[in-house]
């Protein structure tokens, strides 16, 4: 049987956690992604990733050499410390961080496409599979947040390009995503003078990596023009990025690491057979799209075939994976450093603008999930074991926190690893209220469910939320008095409840609450009593939808809090649930908390009853098909009702409360 729940508004709601499903046959976006636990994982705990393109496996060189030299990246990324996240495209889903037999399944694919931002519609919606080129490997690794990829070079304004208008759409992604680009600078058989003015139109910060400013052209470290500004090393790389991540400028960071001294040689004599061939471009006036095919045809001439510039390439994309890798690693410390400061200076001291508060719990969840219908006690069972953040009243912060109200949220954790991870994923969210406790361990929980996405044991270490004490919550009296809403998840101590339901009585608030995870007619019958003092009741019934109580208003239950007391004619709304299929479940934990959250998030915007029962359901539906308890991609358009196209809404069934 699902736990009792109770949404209590004072404004103010208490709420227990549940752990019914709500399902629904409908994919989300989630589903169009799909990150590799391992790099979610690394993501979730600020531990360094890099995002590595595909093109070069796909179109870059032939079997088996482009799958030895992928592996081959991919383990410079490990010893430097760091994580590898090849992106690719395989049967219509962008993978973030490749397995072994998906990097082998590319590698050997005789009809690849070459995916481009432009492409990715139809690539995804056809089911087909392909190499990612910059801009499409920008785009997957800040959707998963990775704030760092590596690659070999980027591409440019090719010759002539000012007449053919032949840009690659590289420059222009960095202009518009958030993410640090590690290569080698821009080959010179490409227009460098216009790439630079490009960028700079695009507003892209551009810095060479090393003692000079001078950007290099890929097989040379100097192409006779410079970059904005350079950084010496890792850290005052890592230092650049945080800053232009910080500043929210939405663009992003292109580092060129000049070619290592041992590979000058050989790349000096590429870049004499670039020249002679730009010699033979002008005598001949050769223009626009045919510029570039005859420089690189001529190199080739020059070079006596590809097998020295292939060569060259292998060298500077281990280079600027070591680097890269370096620059990721010193990005991780330094964003924890300043959590863990943030934290330190935070607590204590909330933000005077949050109308909105949240009183809770924090918990580190572990979900692990069987492979088989039946899971056998006593033996070891086939399965996936991820880890998530959850606790309700941190679900409720974080759904409201991404839905555009930012509540003031009121917990505890420990000064322990868990802790940290806690504040790093928690960073969009006004954690100022969360005191980070000595000796004591960060809330865990641990959900075993089977391959139905049937919960089928739960443990939970909570000792931690007991010091979330009416001394400690009375310091916010001011936050919680001022307030438009109060939520209050019913895990804290009682005491602690009853202080903050004193405080709604002191400054005469209205009471909205609600609910049992029960059947119809016993939440129905059940709820009477209740609205004796209470505006609403809202009841999750898990698999079989919801159930309002409250104020019978045109036929359906008011959920707009009113001041005004007498007599009230009461009835209850069910709503069915929209349905998930078992293989699509991947989180039960979520689900309710973030059903409450969106519902929260209509009454503030004064929606009708439909709409933000409906906006909850959306966005309980999203946090069942994501591996996180709320949804990373929950913004107010996916889970607008009018936005939906093709959902089939039933009228909801309306029962009298006697």
């Amino acid at each position: 049987m699902c736990r009792m729940r109770i949404l209590k508004k004072v404004f103010q709601l208490i709420l227990k956690r549940e752990a019914g499903t709500y399902q629904n046959s409908v994919a989300t976006k989630d589903f169009l992604f799909k990150v590799h636990p391992t790099v979610s994982h690394a993501v979730e705990q600020n531990c360094p990733v890099v995002a590595l393109e595909s093109t070069i496996i796909t179109h870059g060189m032939p079997f088996p050499h482009n799958l030895s030299t992928a592996k081959e990246v991919e383990e410079i990324v490990r010893a430097e410390g760091a994580i590898p996240a090849t992106i690719g495209i395989i049967d219509g889903k962008i993978r973030v961080g490749l397995s072994s037999e998906e990097l082998d399944y590319l590698a050997q694919y005789k009809t690849p496409l070459k995916v481009s931002r432009r492409d990715l519609p139809y690539v995804i919606s056809k089911g087909l599979s392909g190499g990612t080129t910059v801009s499409a490997t920008m785009i997957a690794a800040h959707r998963a947040g990775i704030p760092v990829f590596v690659t070999g070079g980027i591409g440019g304004v090719h010759r002539d390009g000012q007449n053919s208008l032949d840009i690659s759409a590289d420059l222009t992604e960095l202009g518009r995503t958030p993410i640090a680009v590690i290569s080698a600078g821009v080959k010179s058989v490409l227009d460098i003078a216009r790439t630079l003015e490009f960028l700079e139109t695009q507003g892209v910060c551009v810095s060479t990596f090393g003692a000079s400013k001078n950007f290099p052209a890929f097989f040379t470290p100097n192409s006779g023009f410079t970059s904005a500004c350079n950084v010496h090393n890792p850290d005052e790389a890592a230092d650049l990025i945080a800053s232009a991540l910080s500043l929210g400028l939405q663009s992003g960071v292109l580092i060129a690491v000049p070619i290592p001294e041992e590979h000058a040689a050989v790349g000096h004599q590429i870049q004499e057979a670039i020249e002679t061939a730009l010699t033979v471009v002008s005598v001949q006036g050769i223009r626009g799209r045919d510029v570039t095919p005859f420089i690189l045809q001529k190199v080739n001439e020059l070079t006596q075939g590809k097998s020295l510039q292939a060569s060259l390439d292998i060298a500077l994309i281990h280079n600027n994976a070591k680097v890269g890798s370096q620059i990721a690693c010193a990005l991780s410390k330094q964003m924890s450093k300043k959590r863990t400061k943030n934290t330190s200076q935070d607590v204590g001291k909330p933000q005077k603008d949050s109308d909105v508060v949240i009183i809770g719990g924090i918990n580190v969840d572990f979900i692990a999930k069987g492979k088989t219908e039946t899971l056998h006690f006593g033996q070891t069972n086939p399965g996936s074991v991820c880890q998530s953040f959850g606790g309700v009243g941190r679900n409720i912060a974080d759904s409201l926190s991404r839905l555009d109200k930012r509540p003031l949220f009121i917990s505890v954790t420990g000064a322990d690893a868990n802790g940290d991870a806690v504040f790093n994923y928690c960073k969009h969210m006004n954690t100022s209220g969360v005191a980070r406790l000595e000796k004591q361990n960060t809330a865990t929980y641990c959900a075993v469910i089977n391959q139905n996405g049937e919960l089928t044991l739960g443990l939970g270490d909570m000792d931690i939320h007991k010091q979330i004490t009416e001394q400690y919550v009375s310091q916010f009296e001011k936050q919680i008095s001022s307030a438009t809403l109060v939520c209050l998840d019913g895990n804290i101590p009682a005491p602690t409840i009853n202080y903050v339901c004193n405080l709604a009585g002191k400054y005469n608030f209205n009471m909205l609450p609600s609910t049992l995870d029960e059947i119809v007619r016993v939440a129905v019958a059940l709820s009477r009593p209740l609205l004796e003092n209470l505006h609403c009741l809202v009841v999750t019934l898990g698999p079989d939808g919801v159930l309002l109580c409250g104020e019978h208003n045109a036929g359906s239950v008011d959920l707009q809090p009113r001041k005004q007391k007498g007599k009230r004619q009461l009835c209850a709304l069910h709503y069915p649930a929209l349905a998930v299929s078992p293989e699509e479940t991947m989180n039960v934990s979520g689900a309710g908390d973030s059903f409450a959250g969106a519902l929260m998030a209509g009454i503030l915007q004064g929606k009708d009853t439909d709409s933000c029962v409906r906006m909850g359901l959306l966005a309980a539906r999203m946090s069942l098909t994501s591996p996180h308890p709320i949804a990373p991609v929950l913004t107010l358009d996916s889970i607008d009702p009018n936005k939906i196209q093709g959902q089939n809404w039933p009228t909801p069934r309306f029962v009298r409360v006697e």
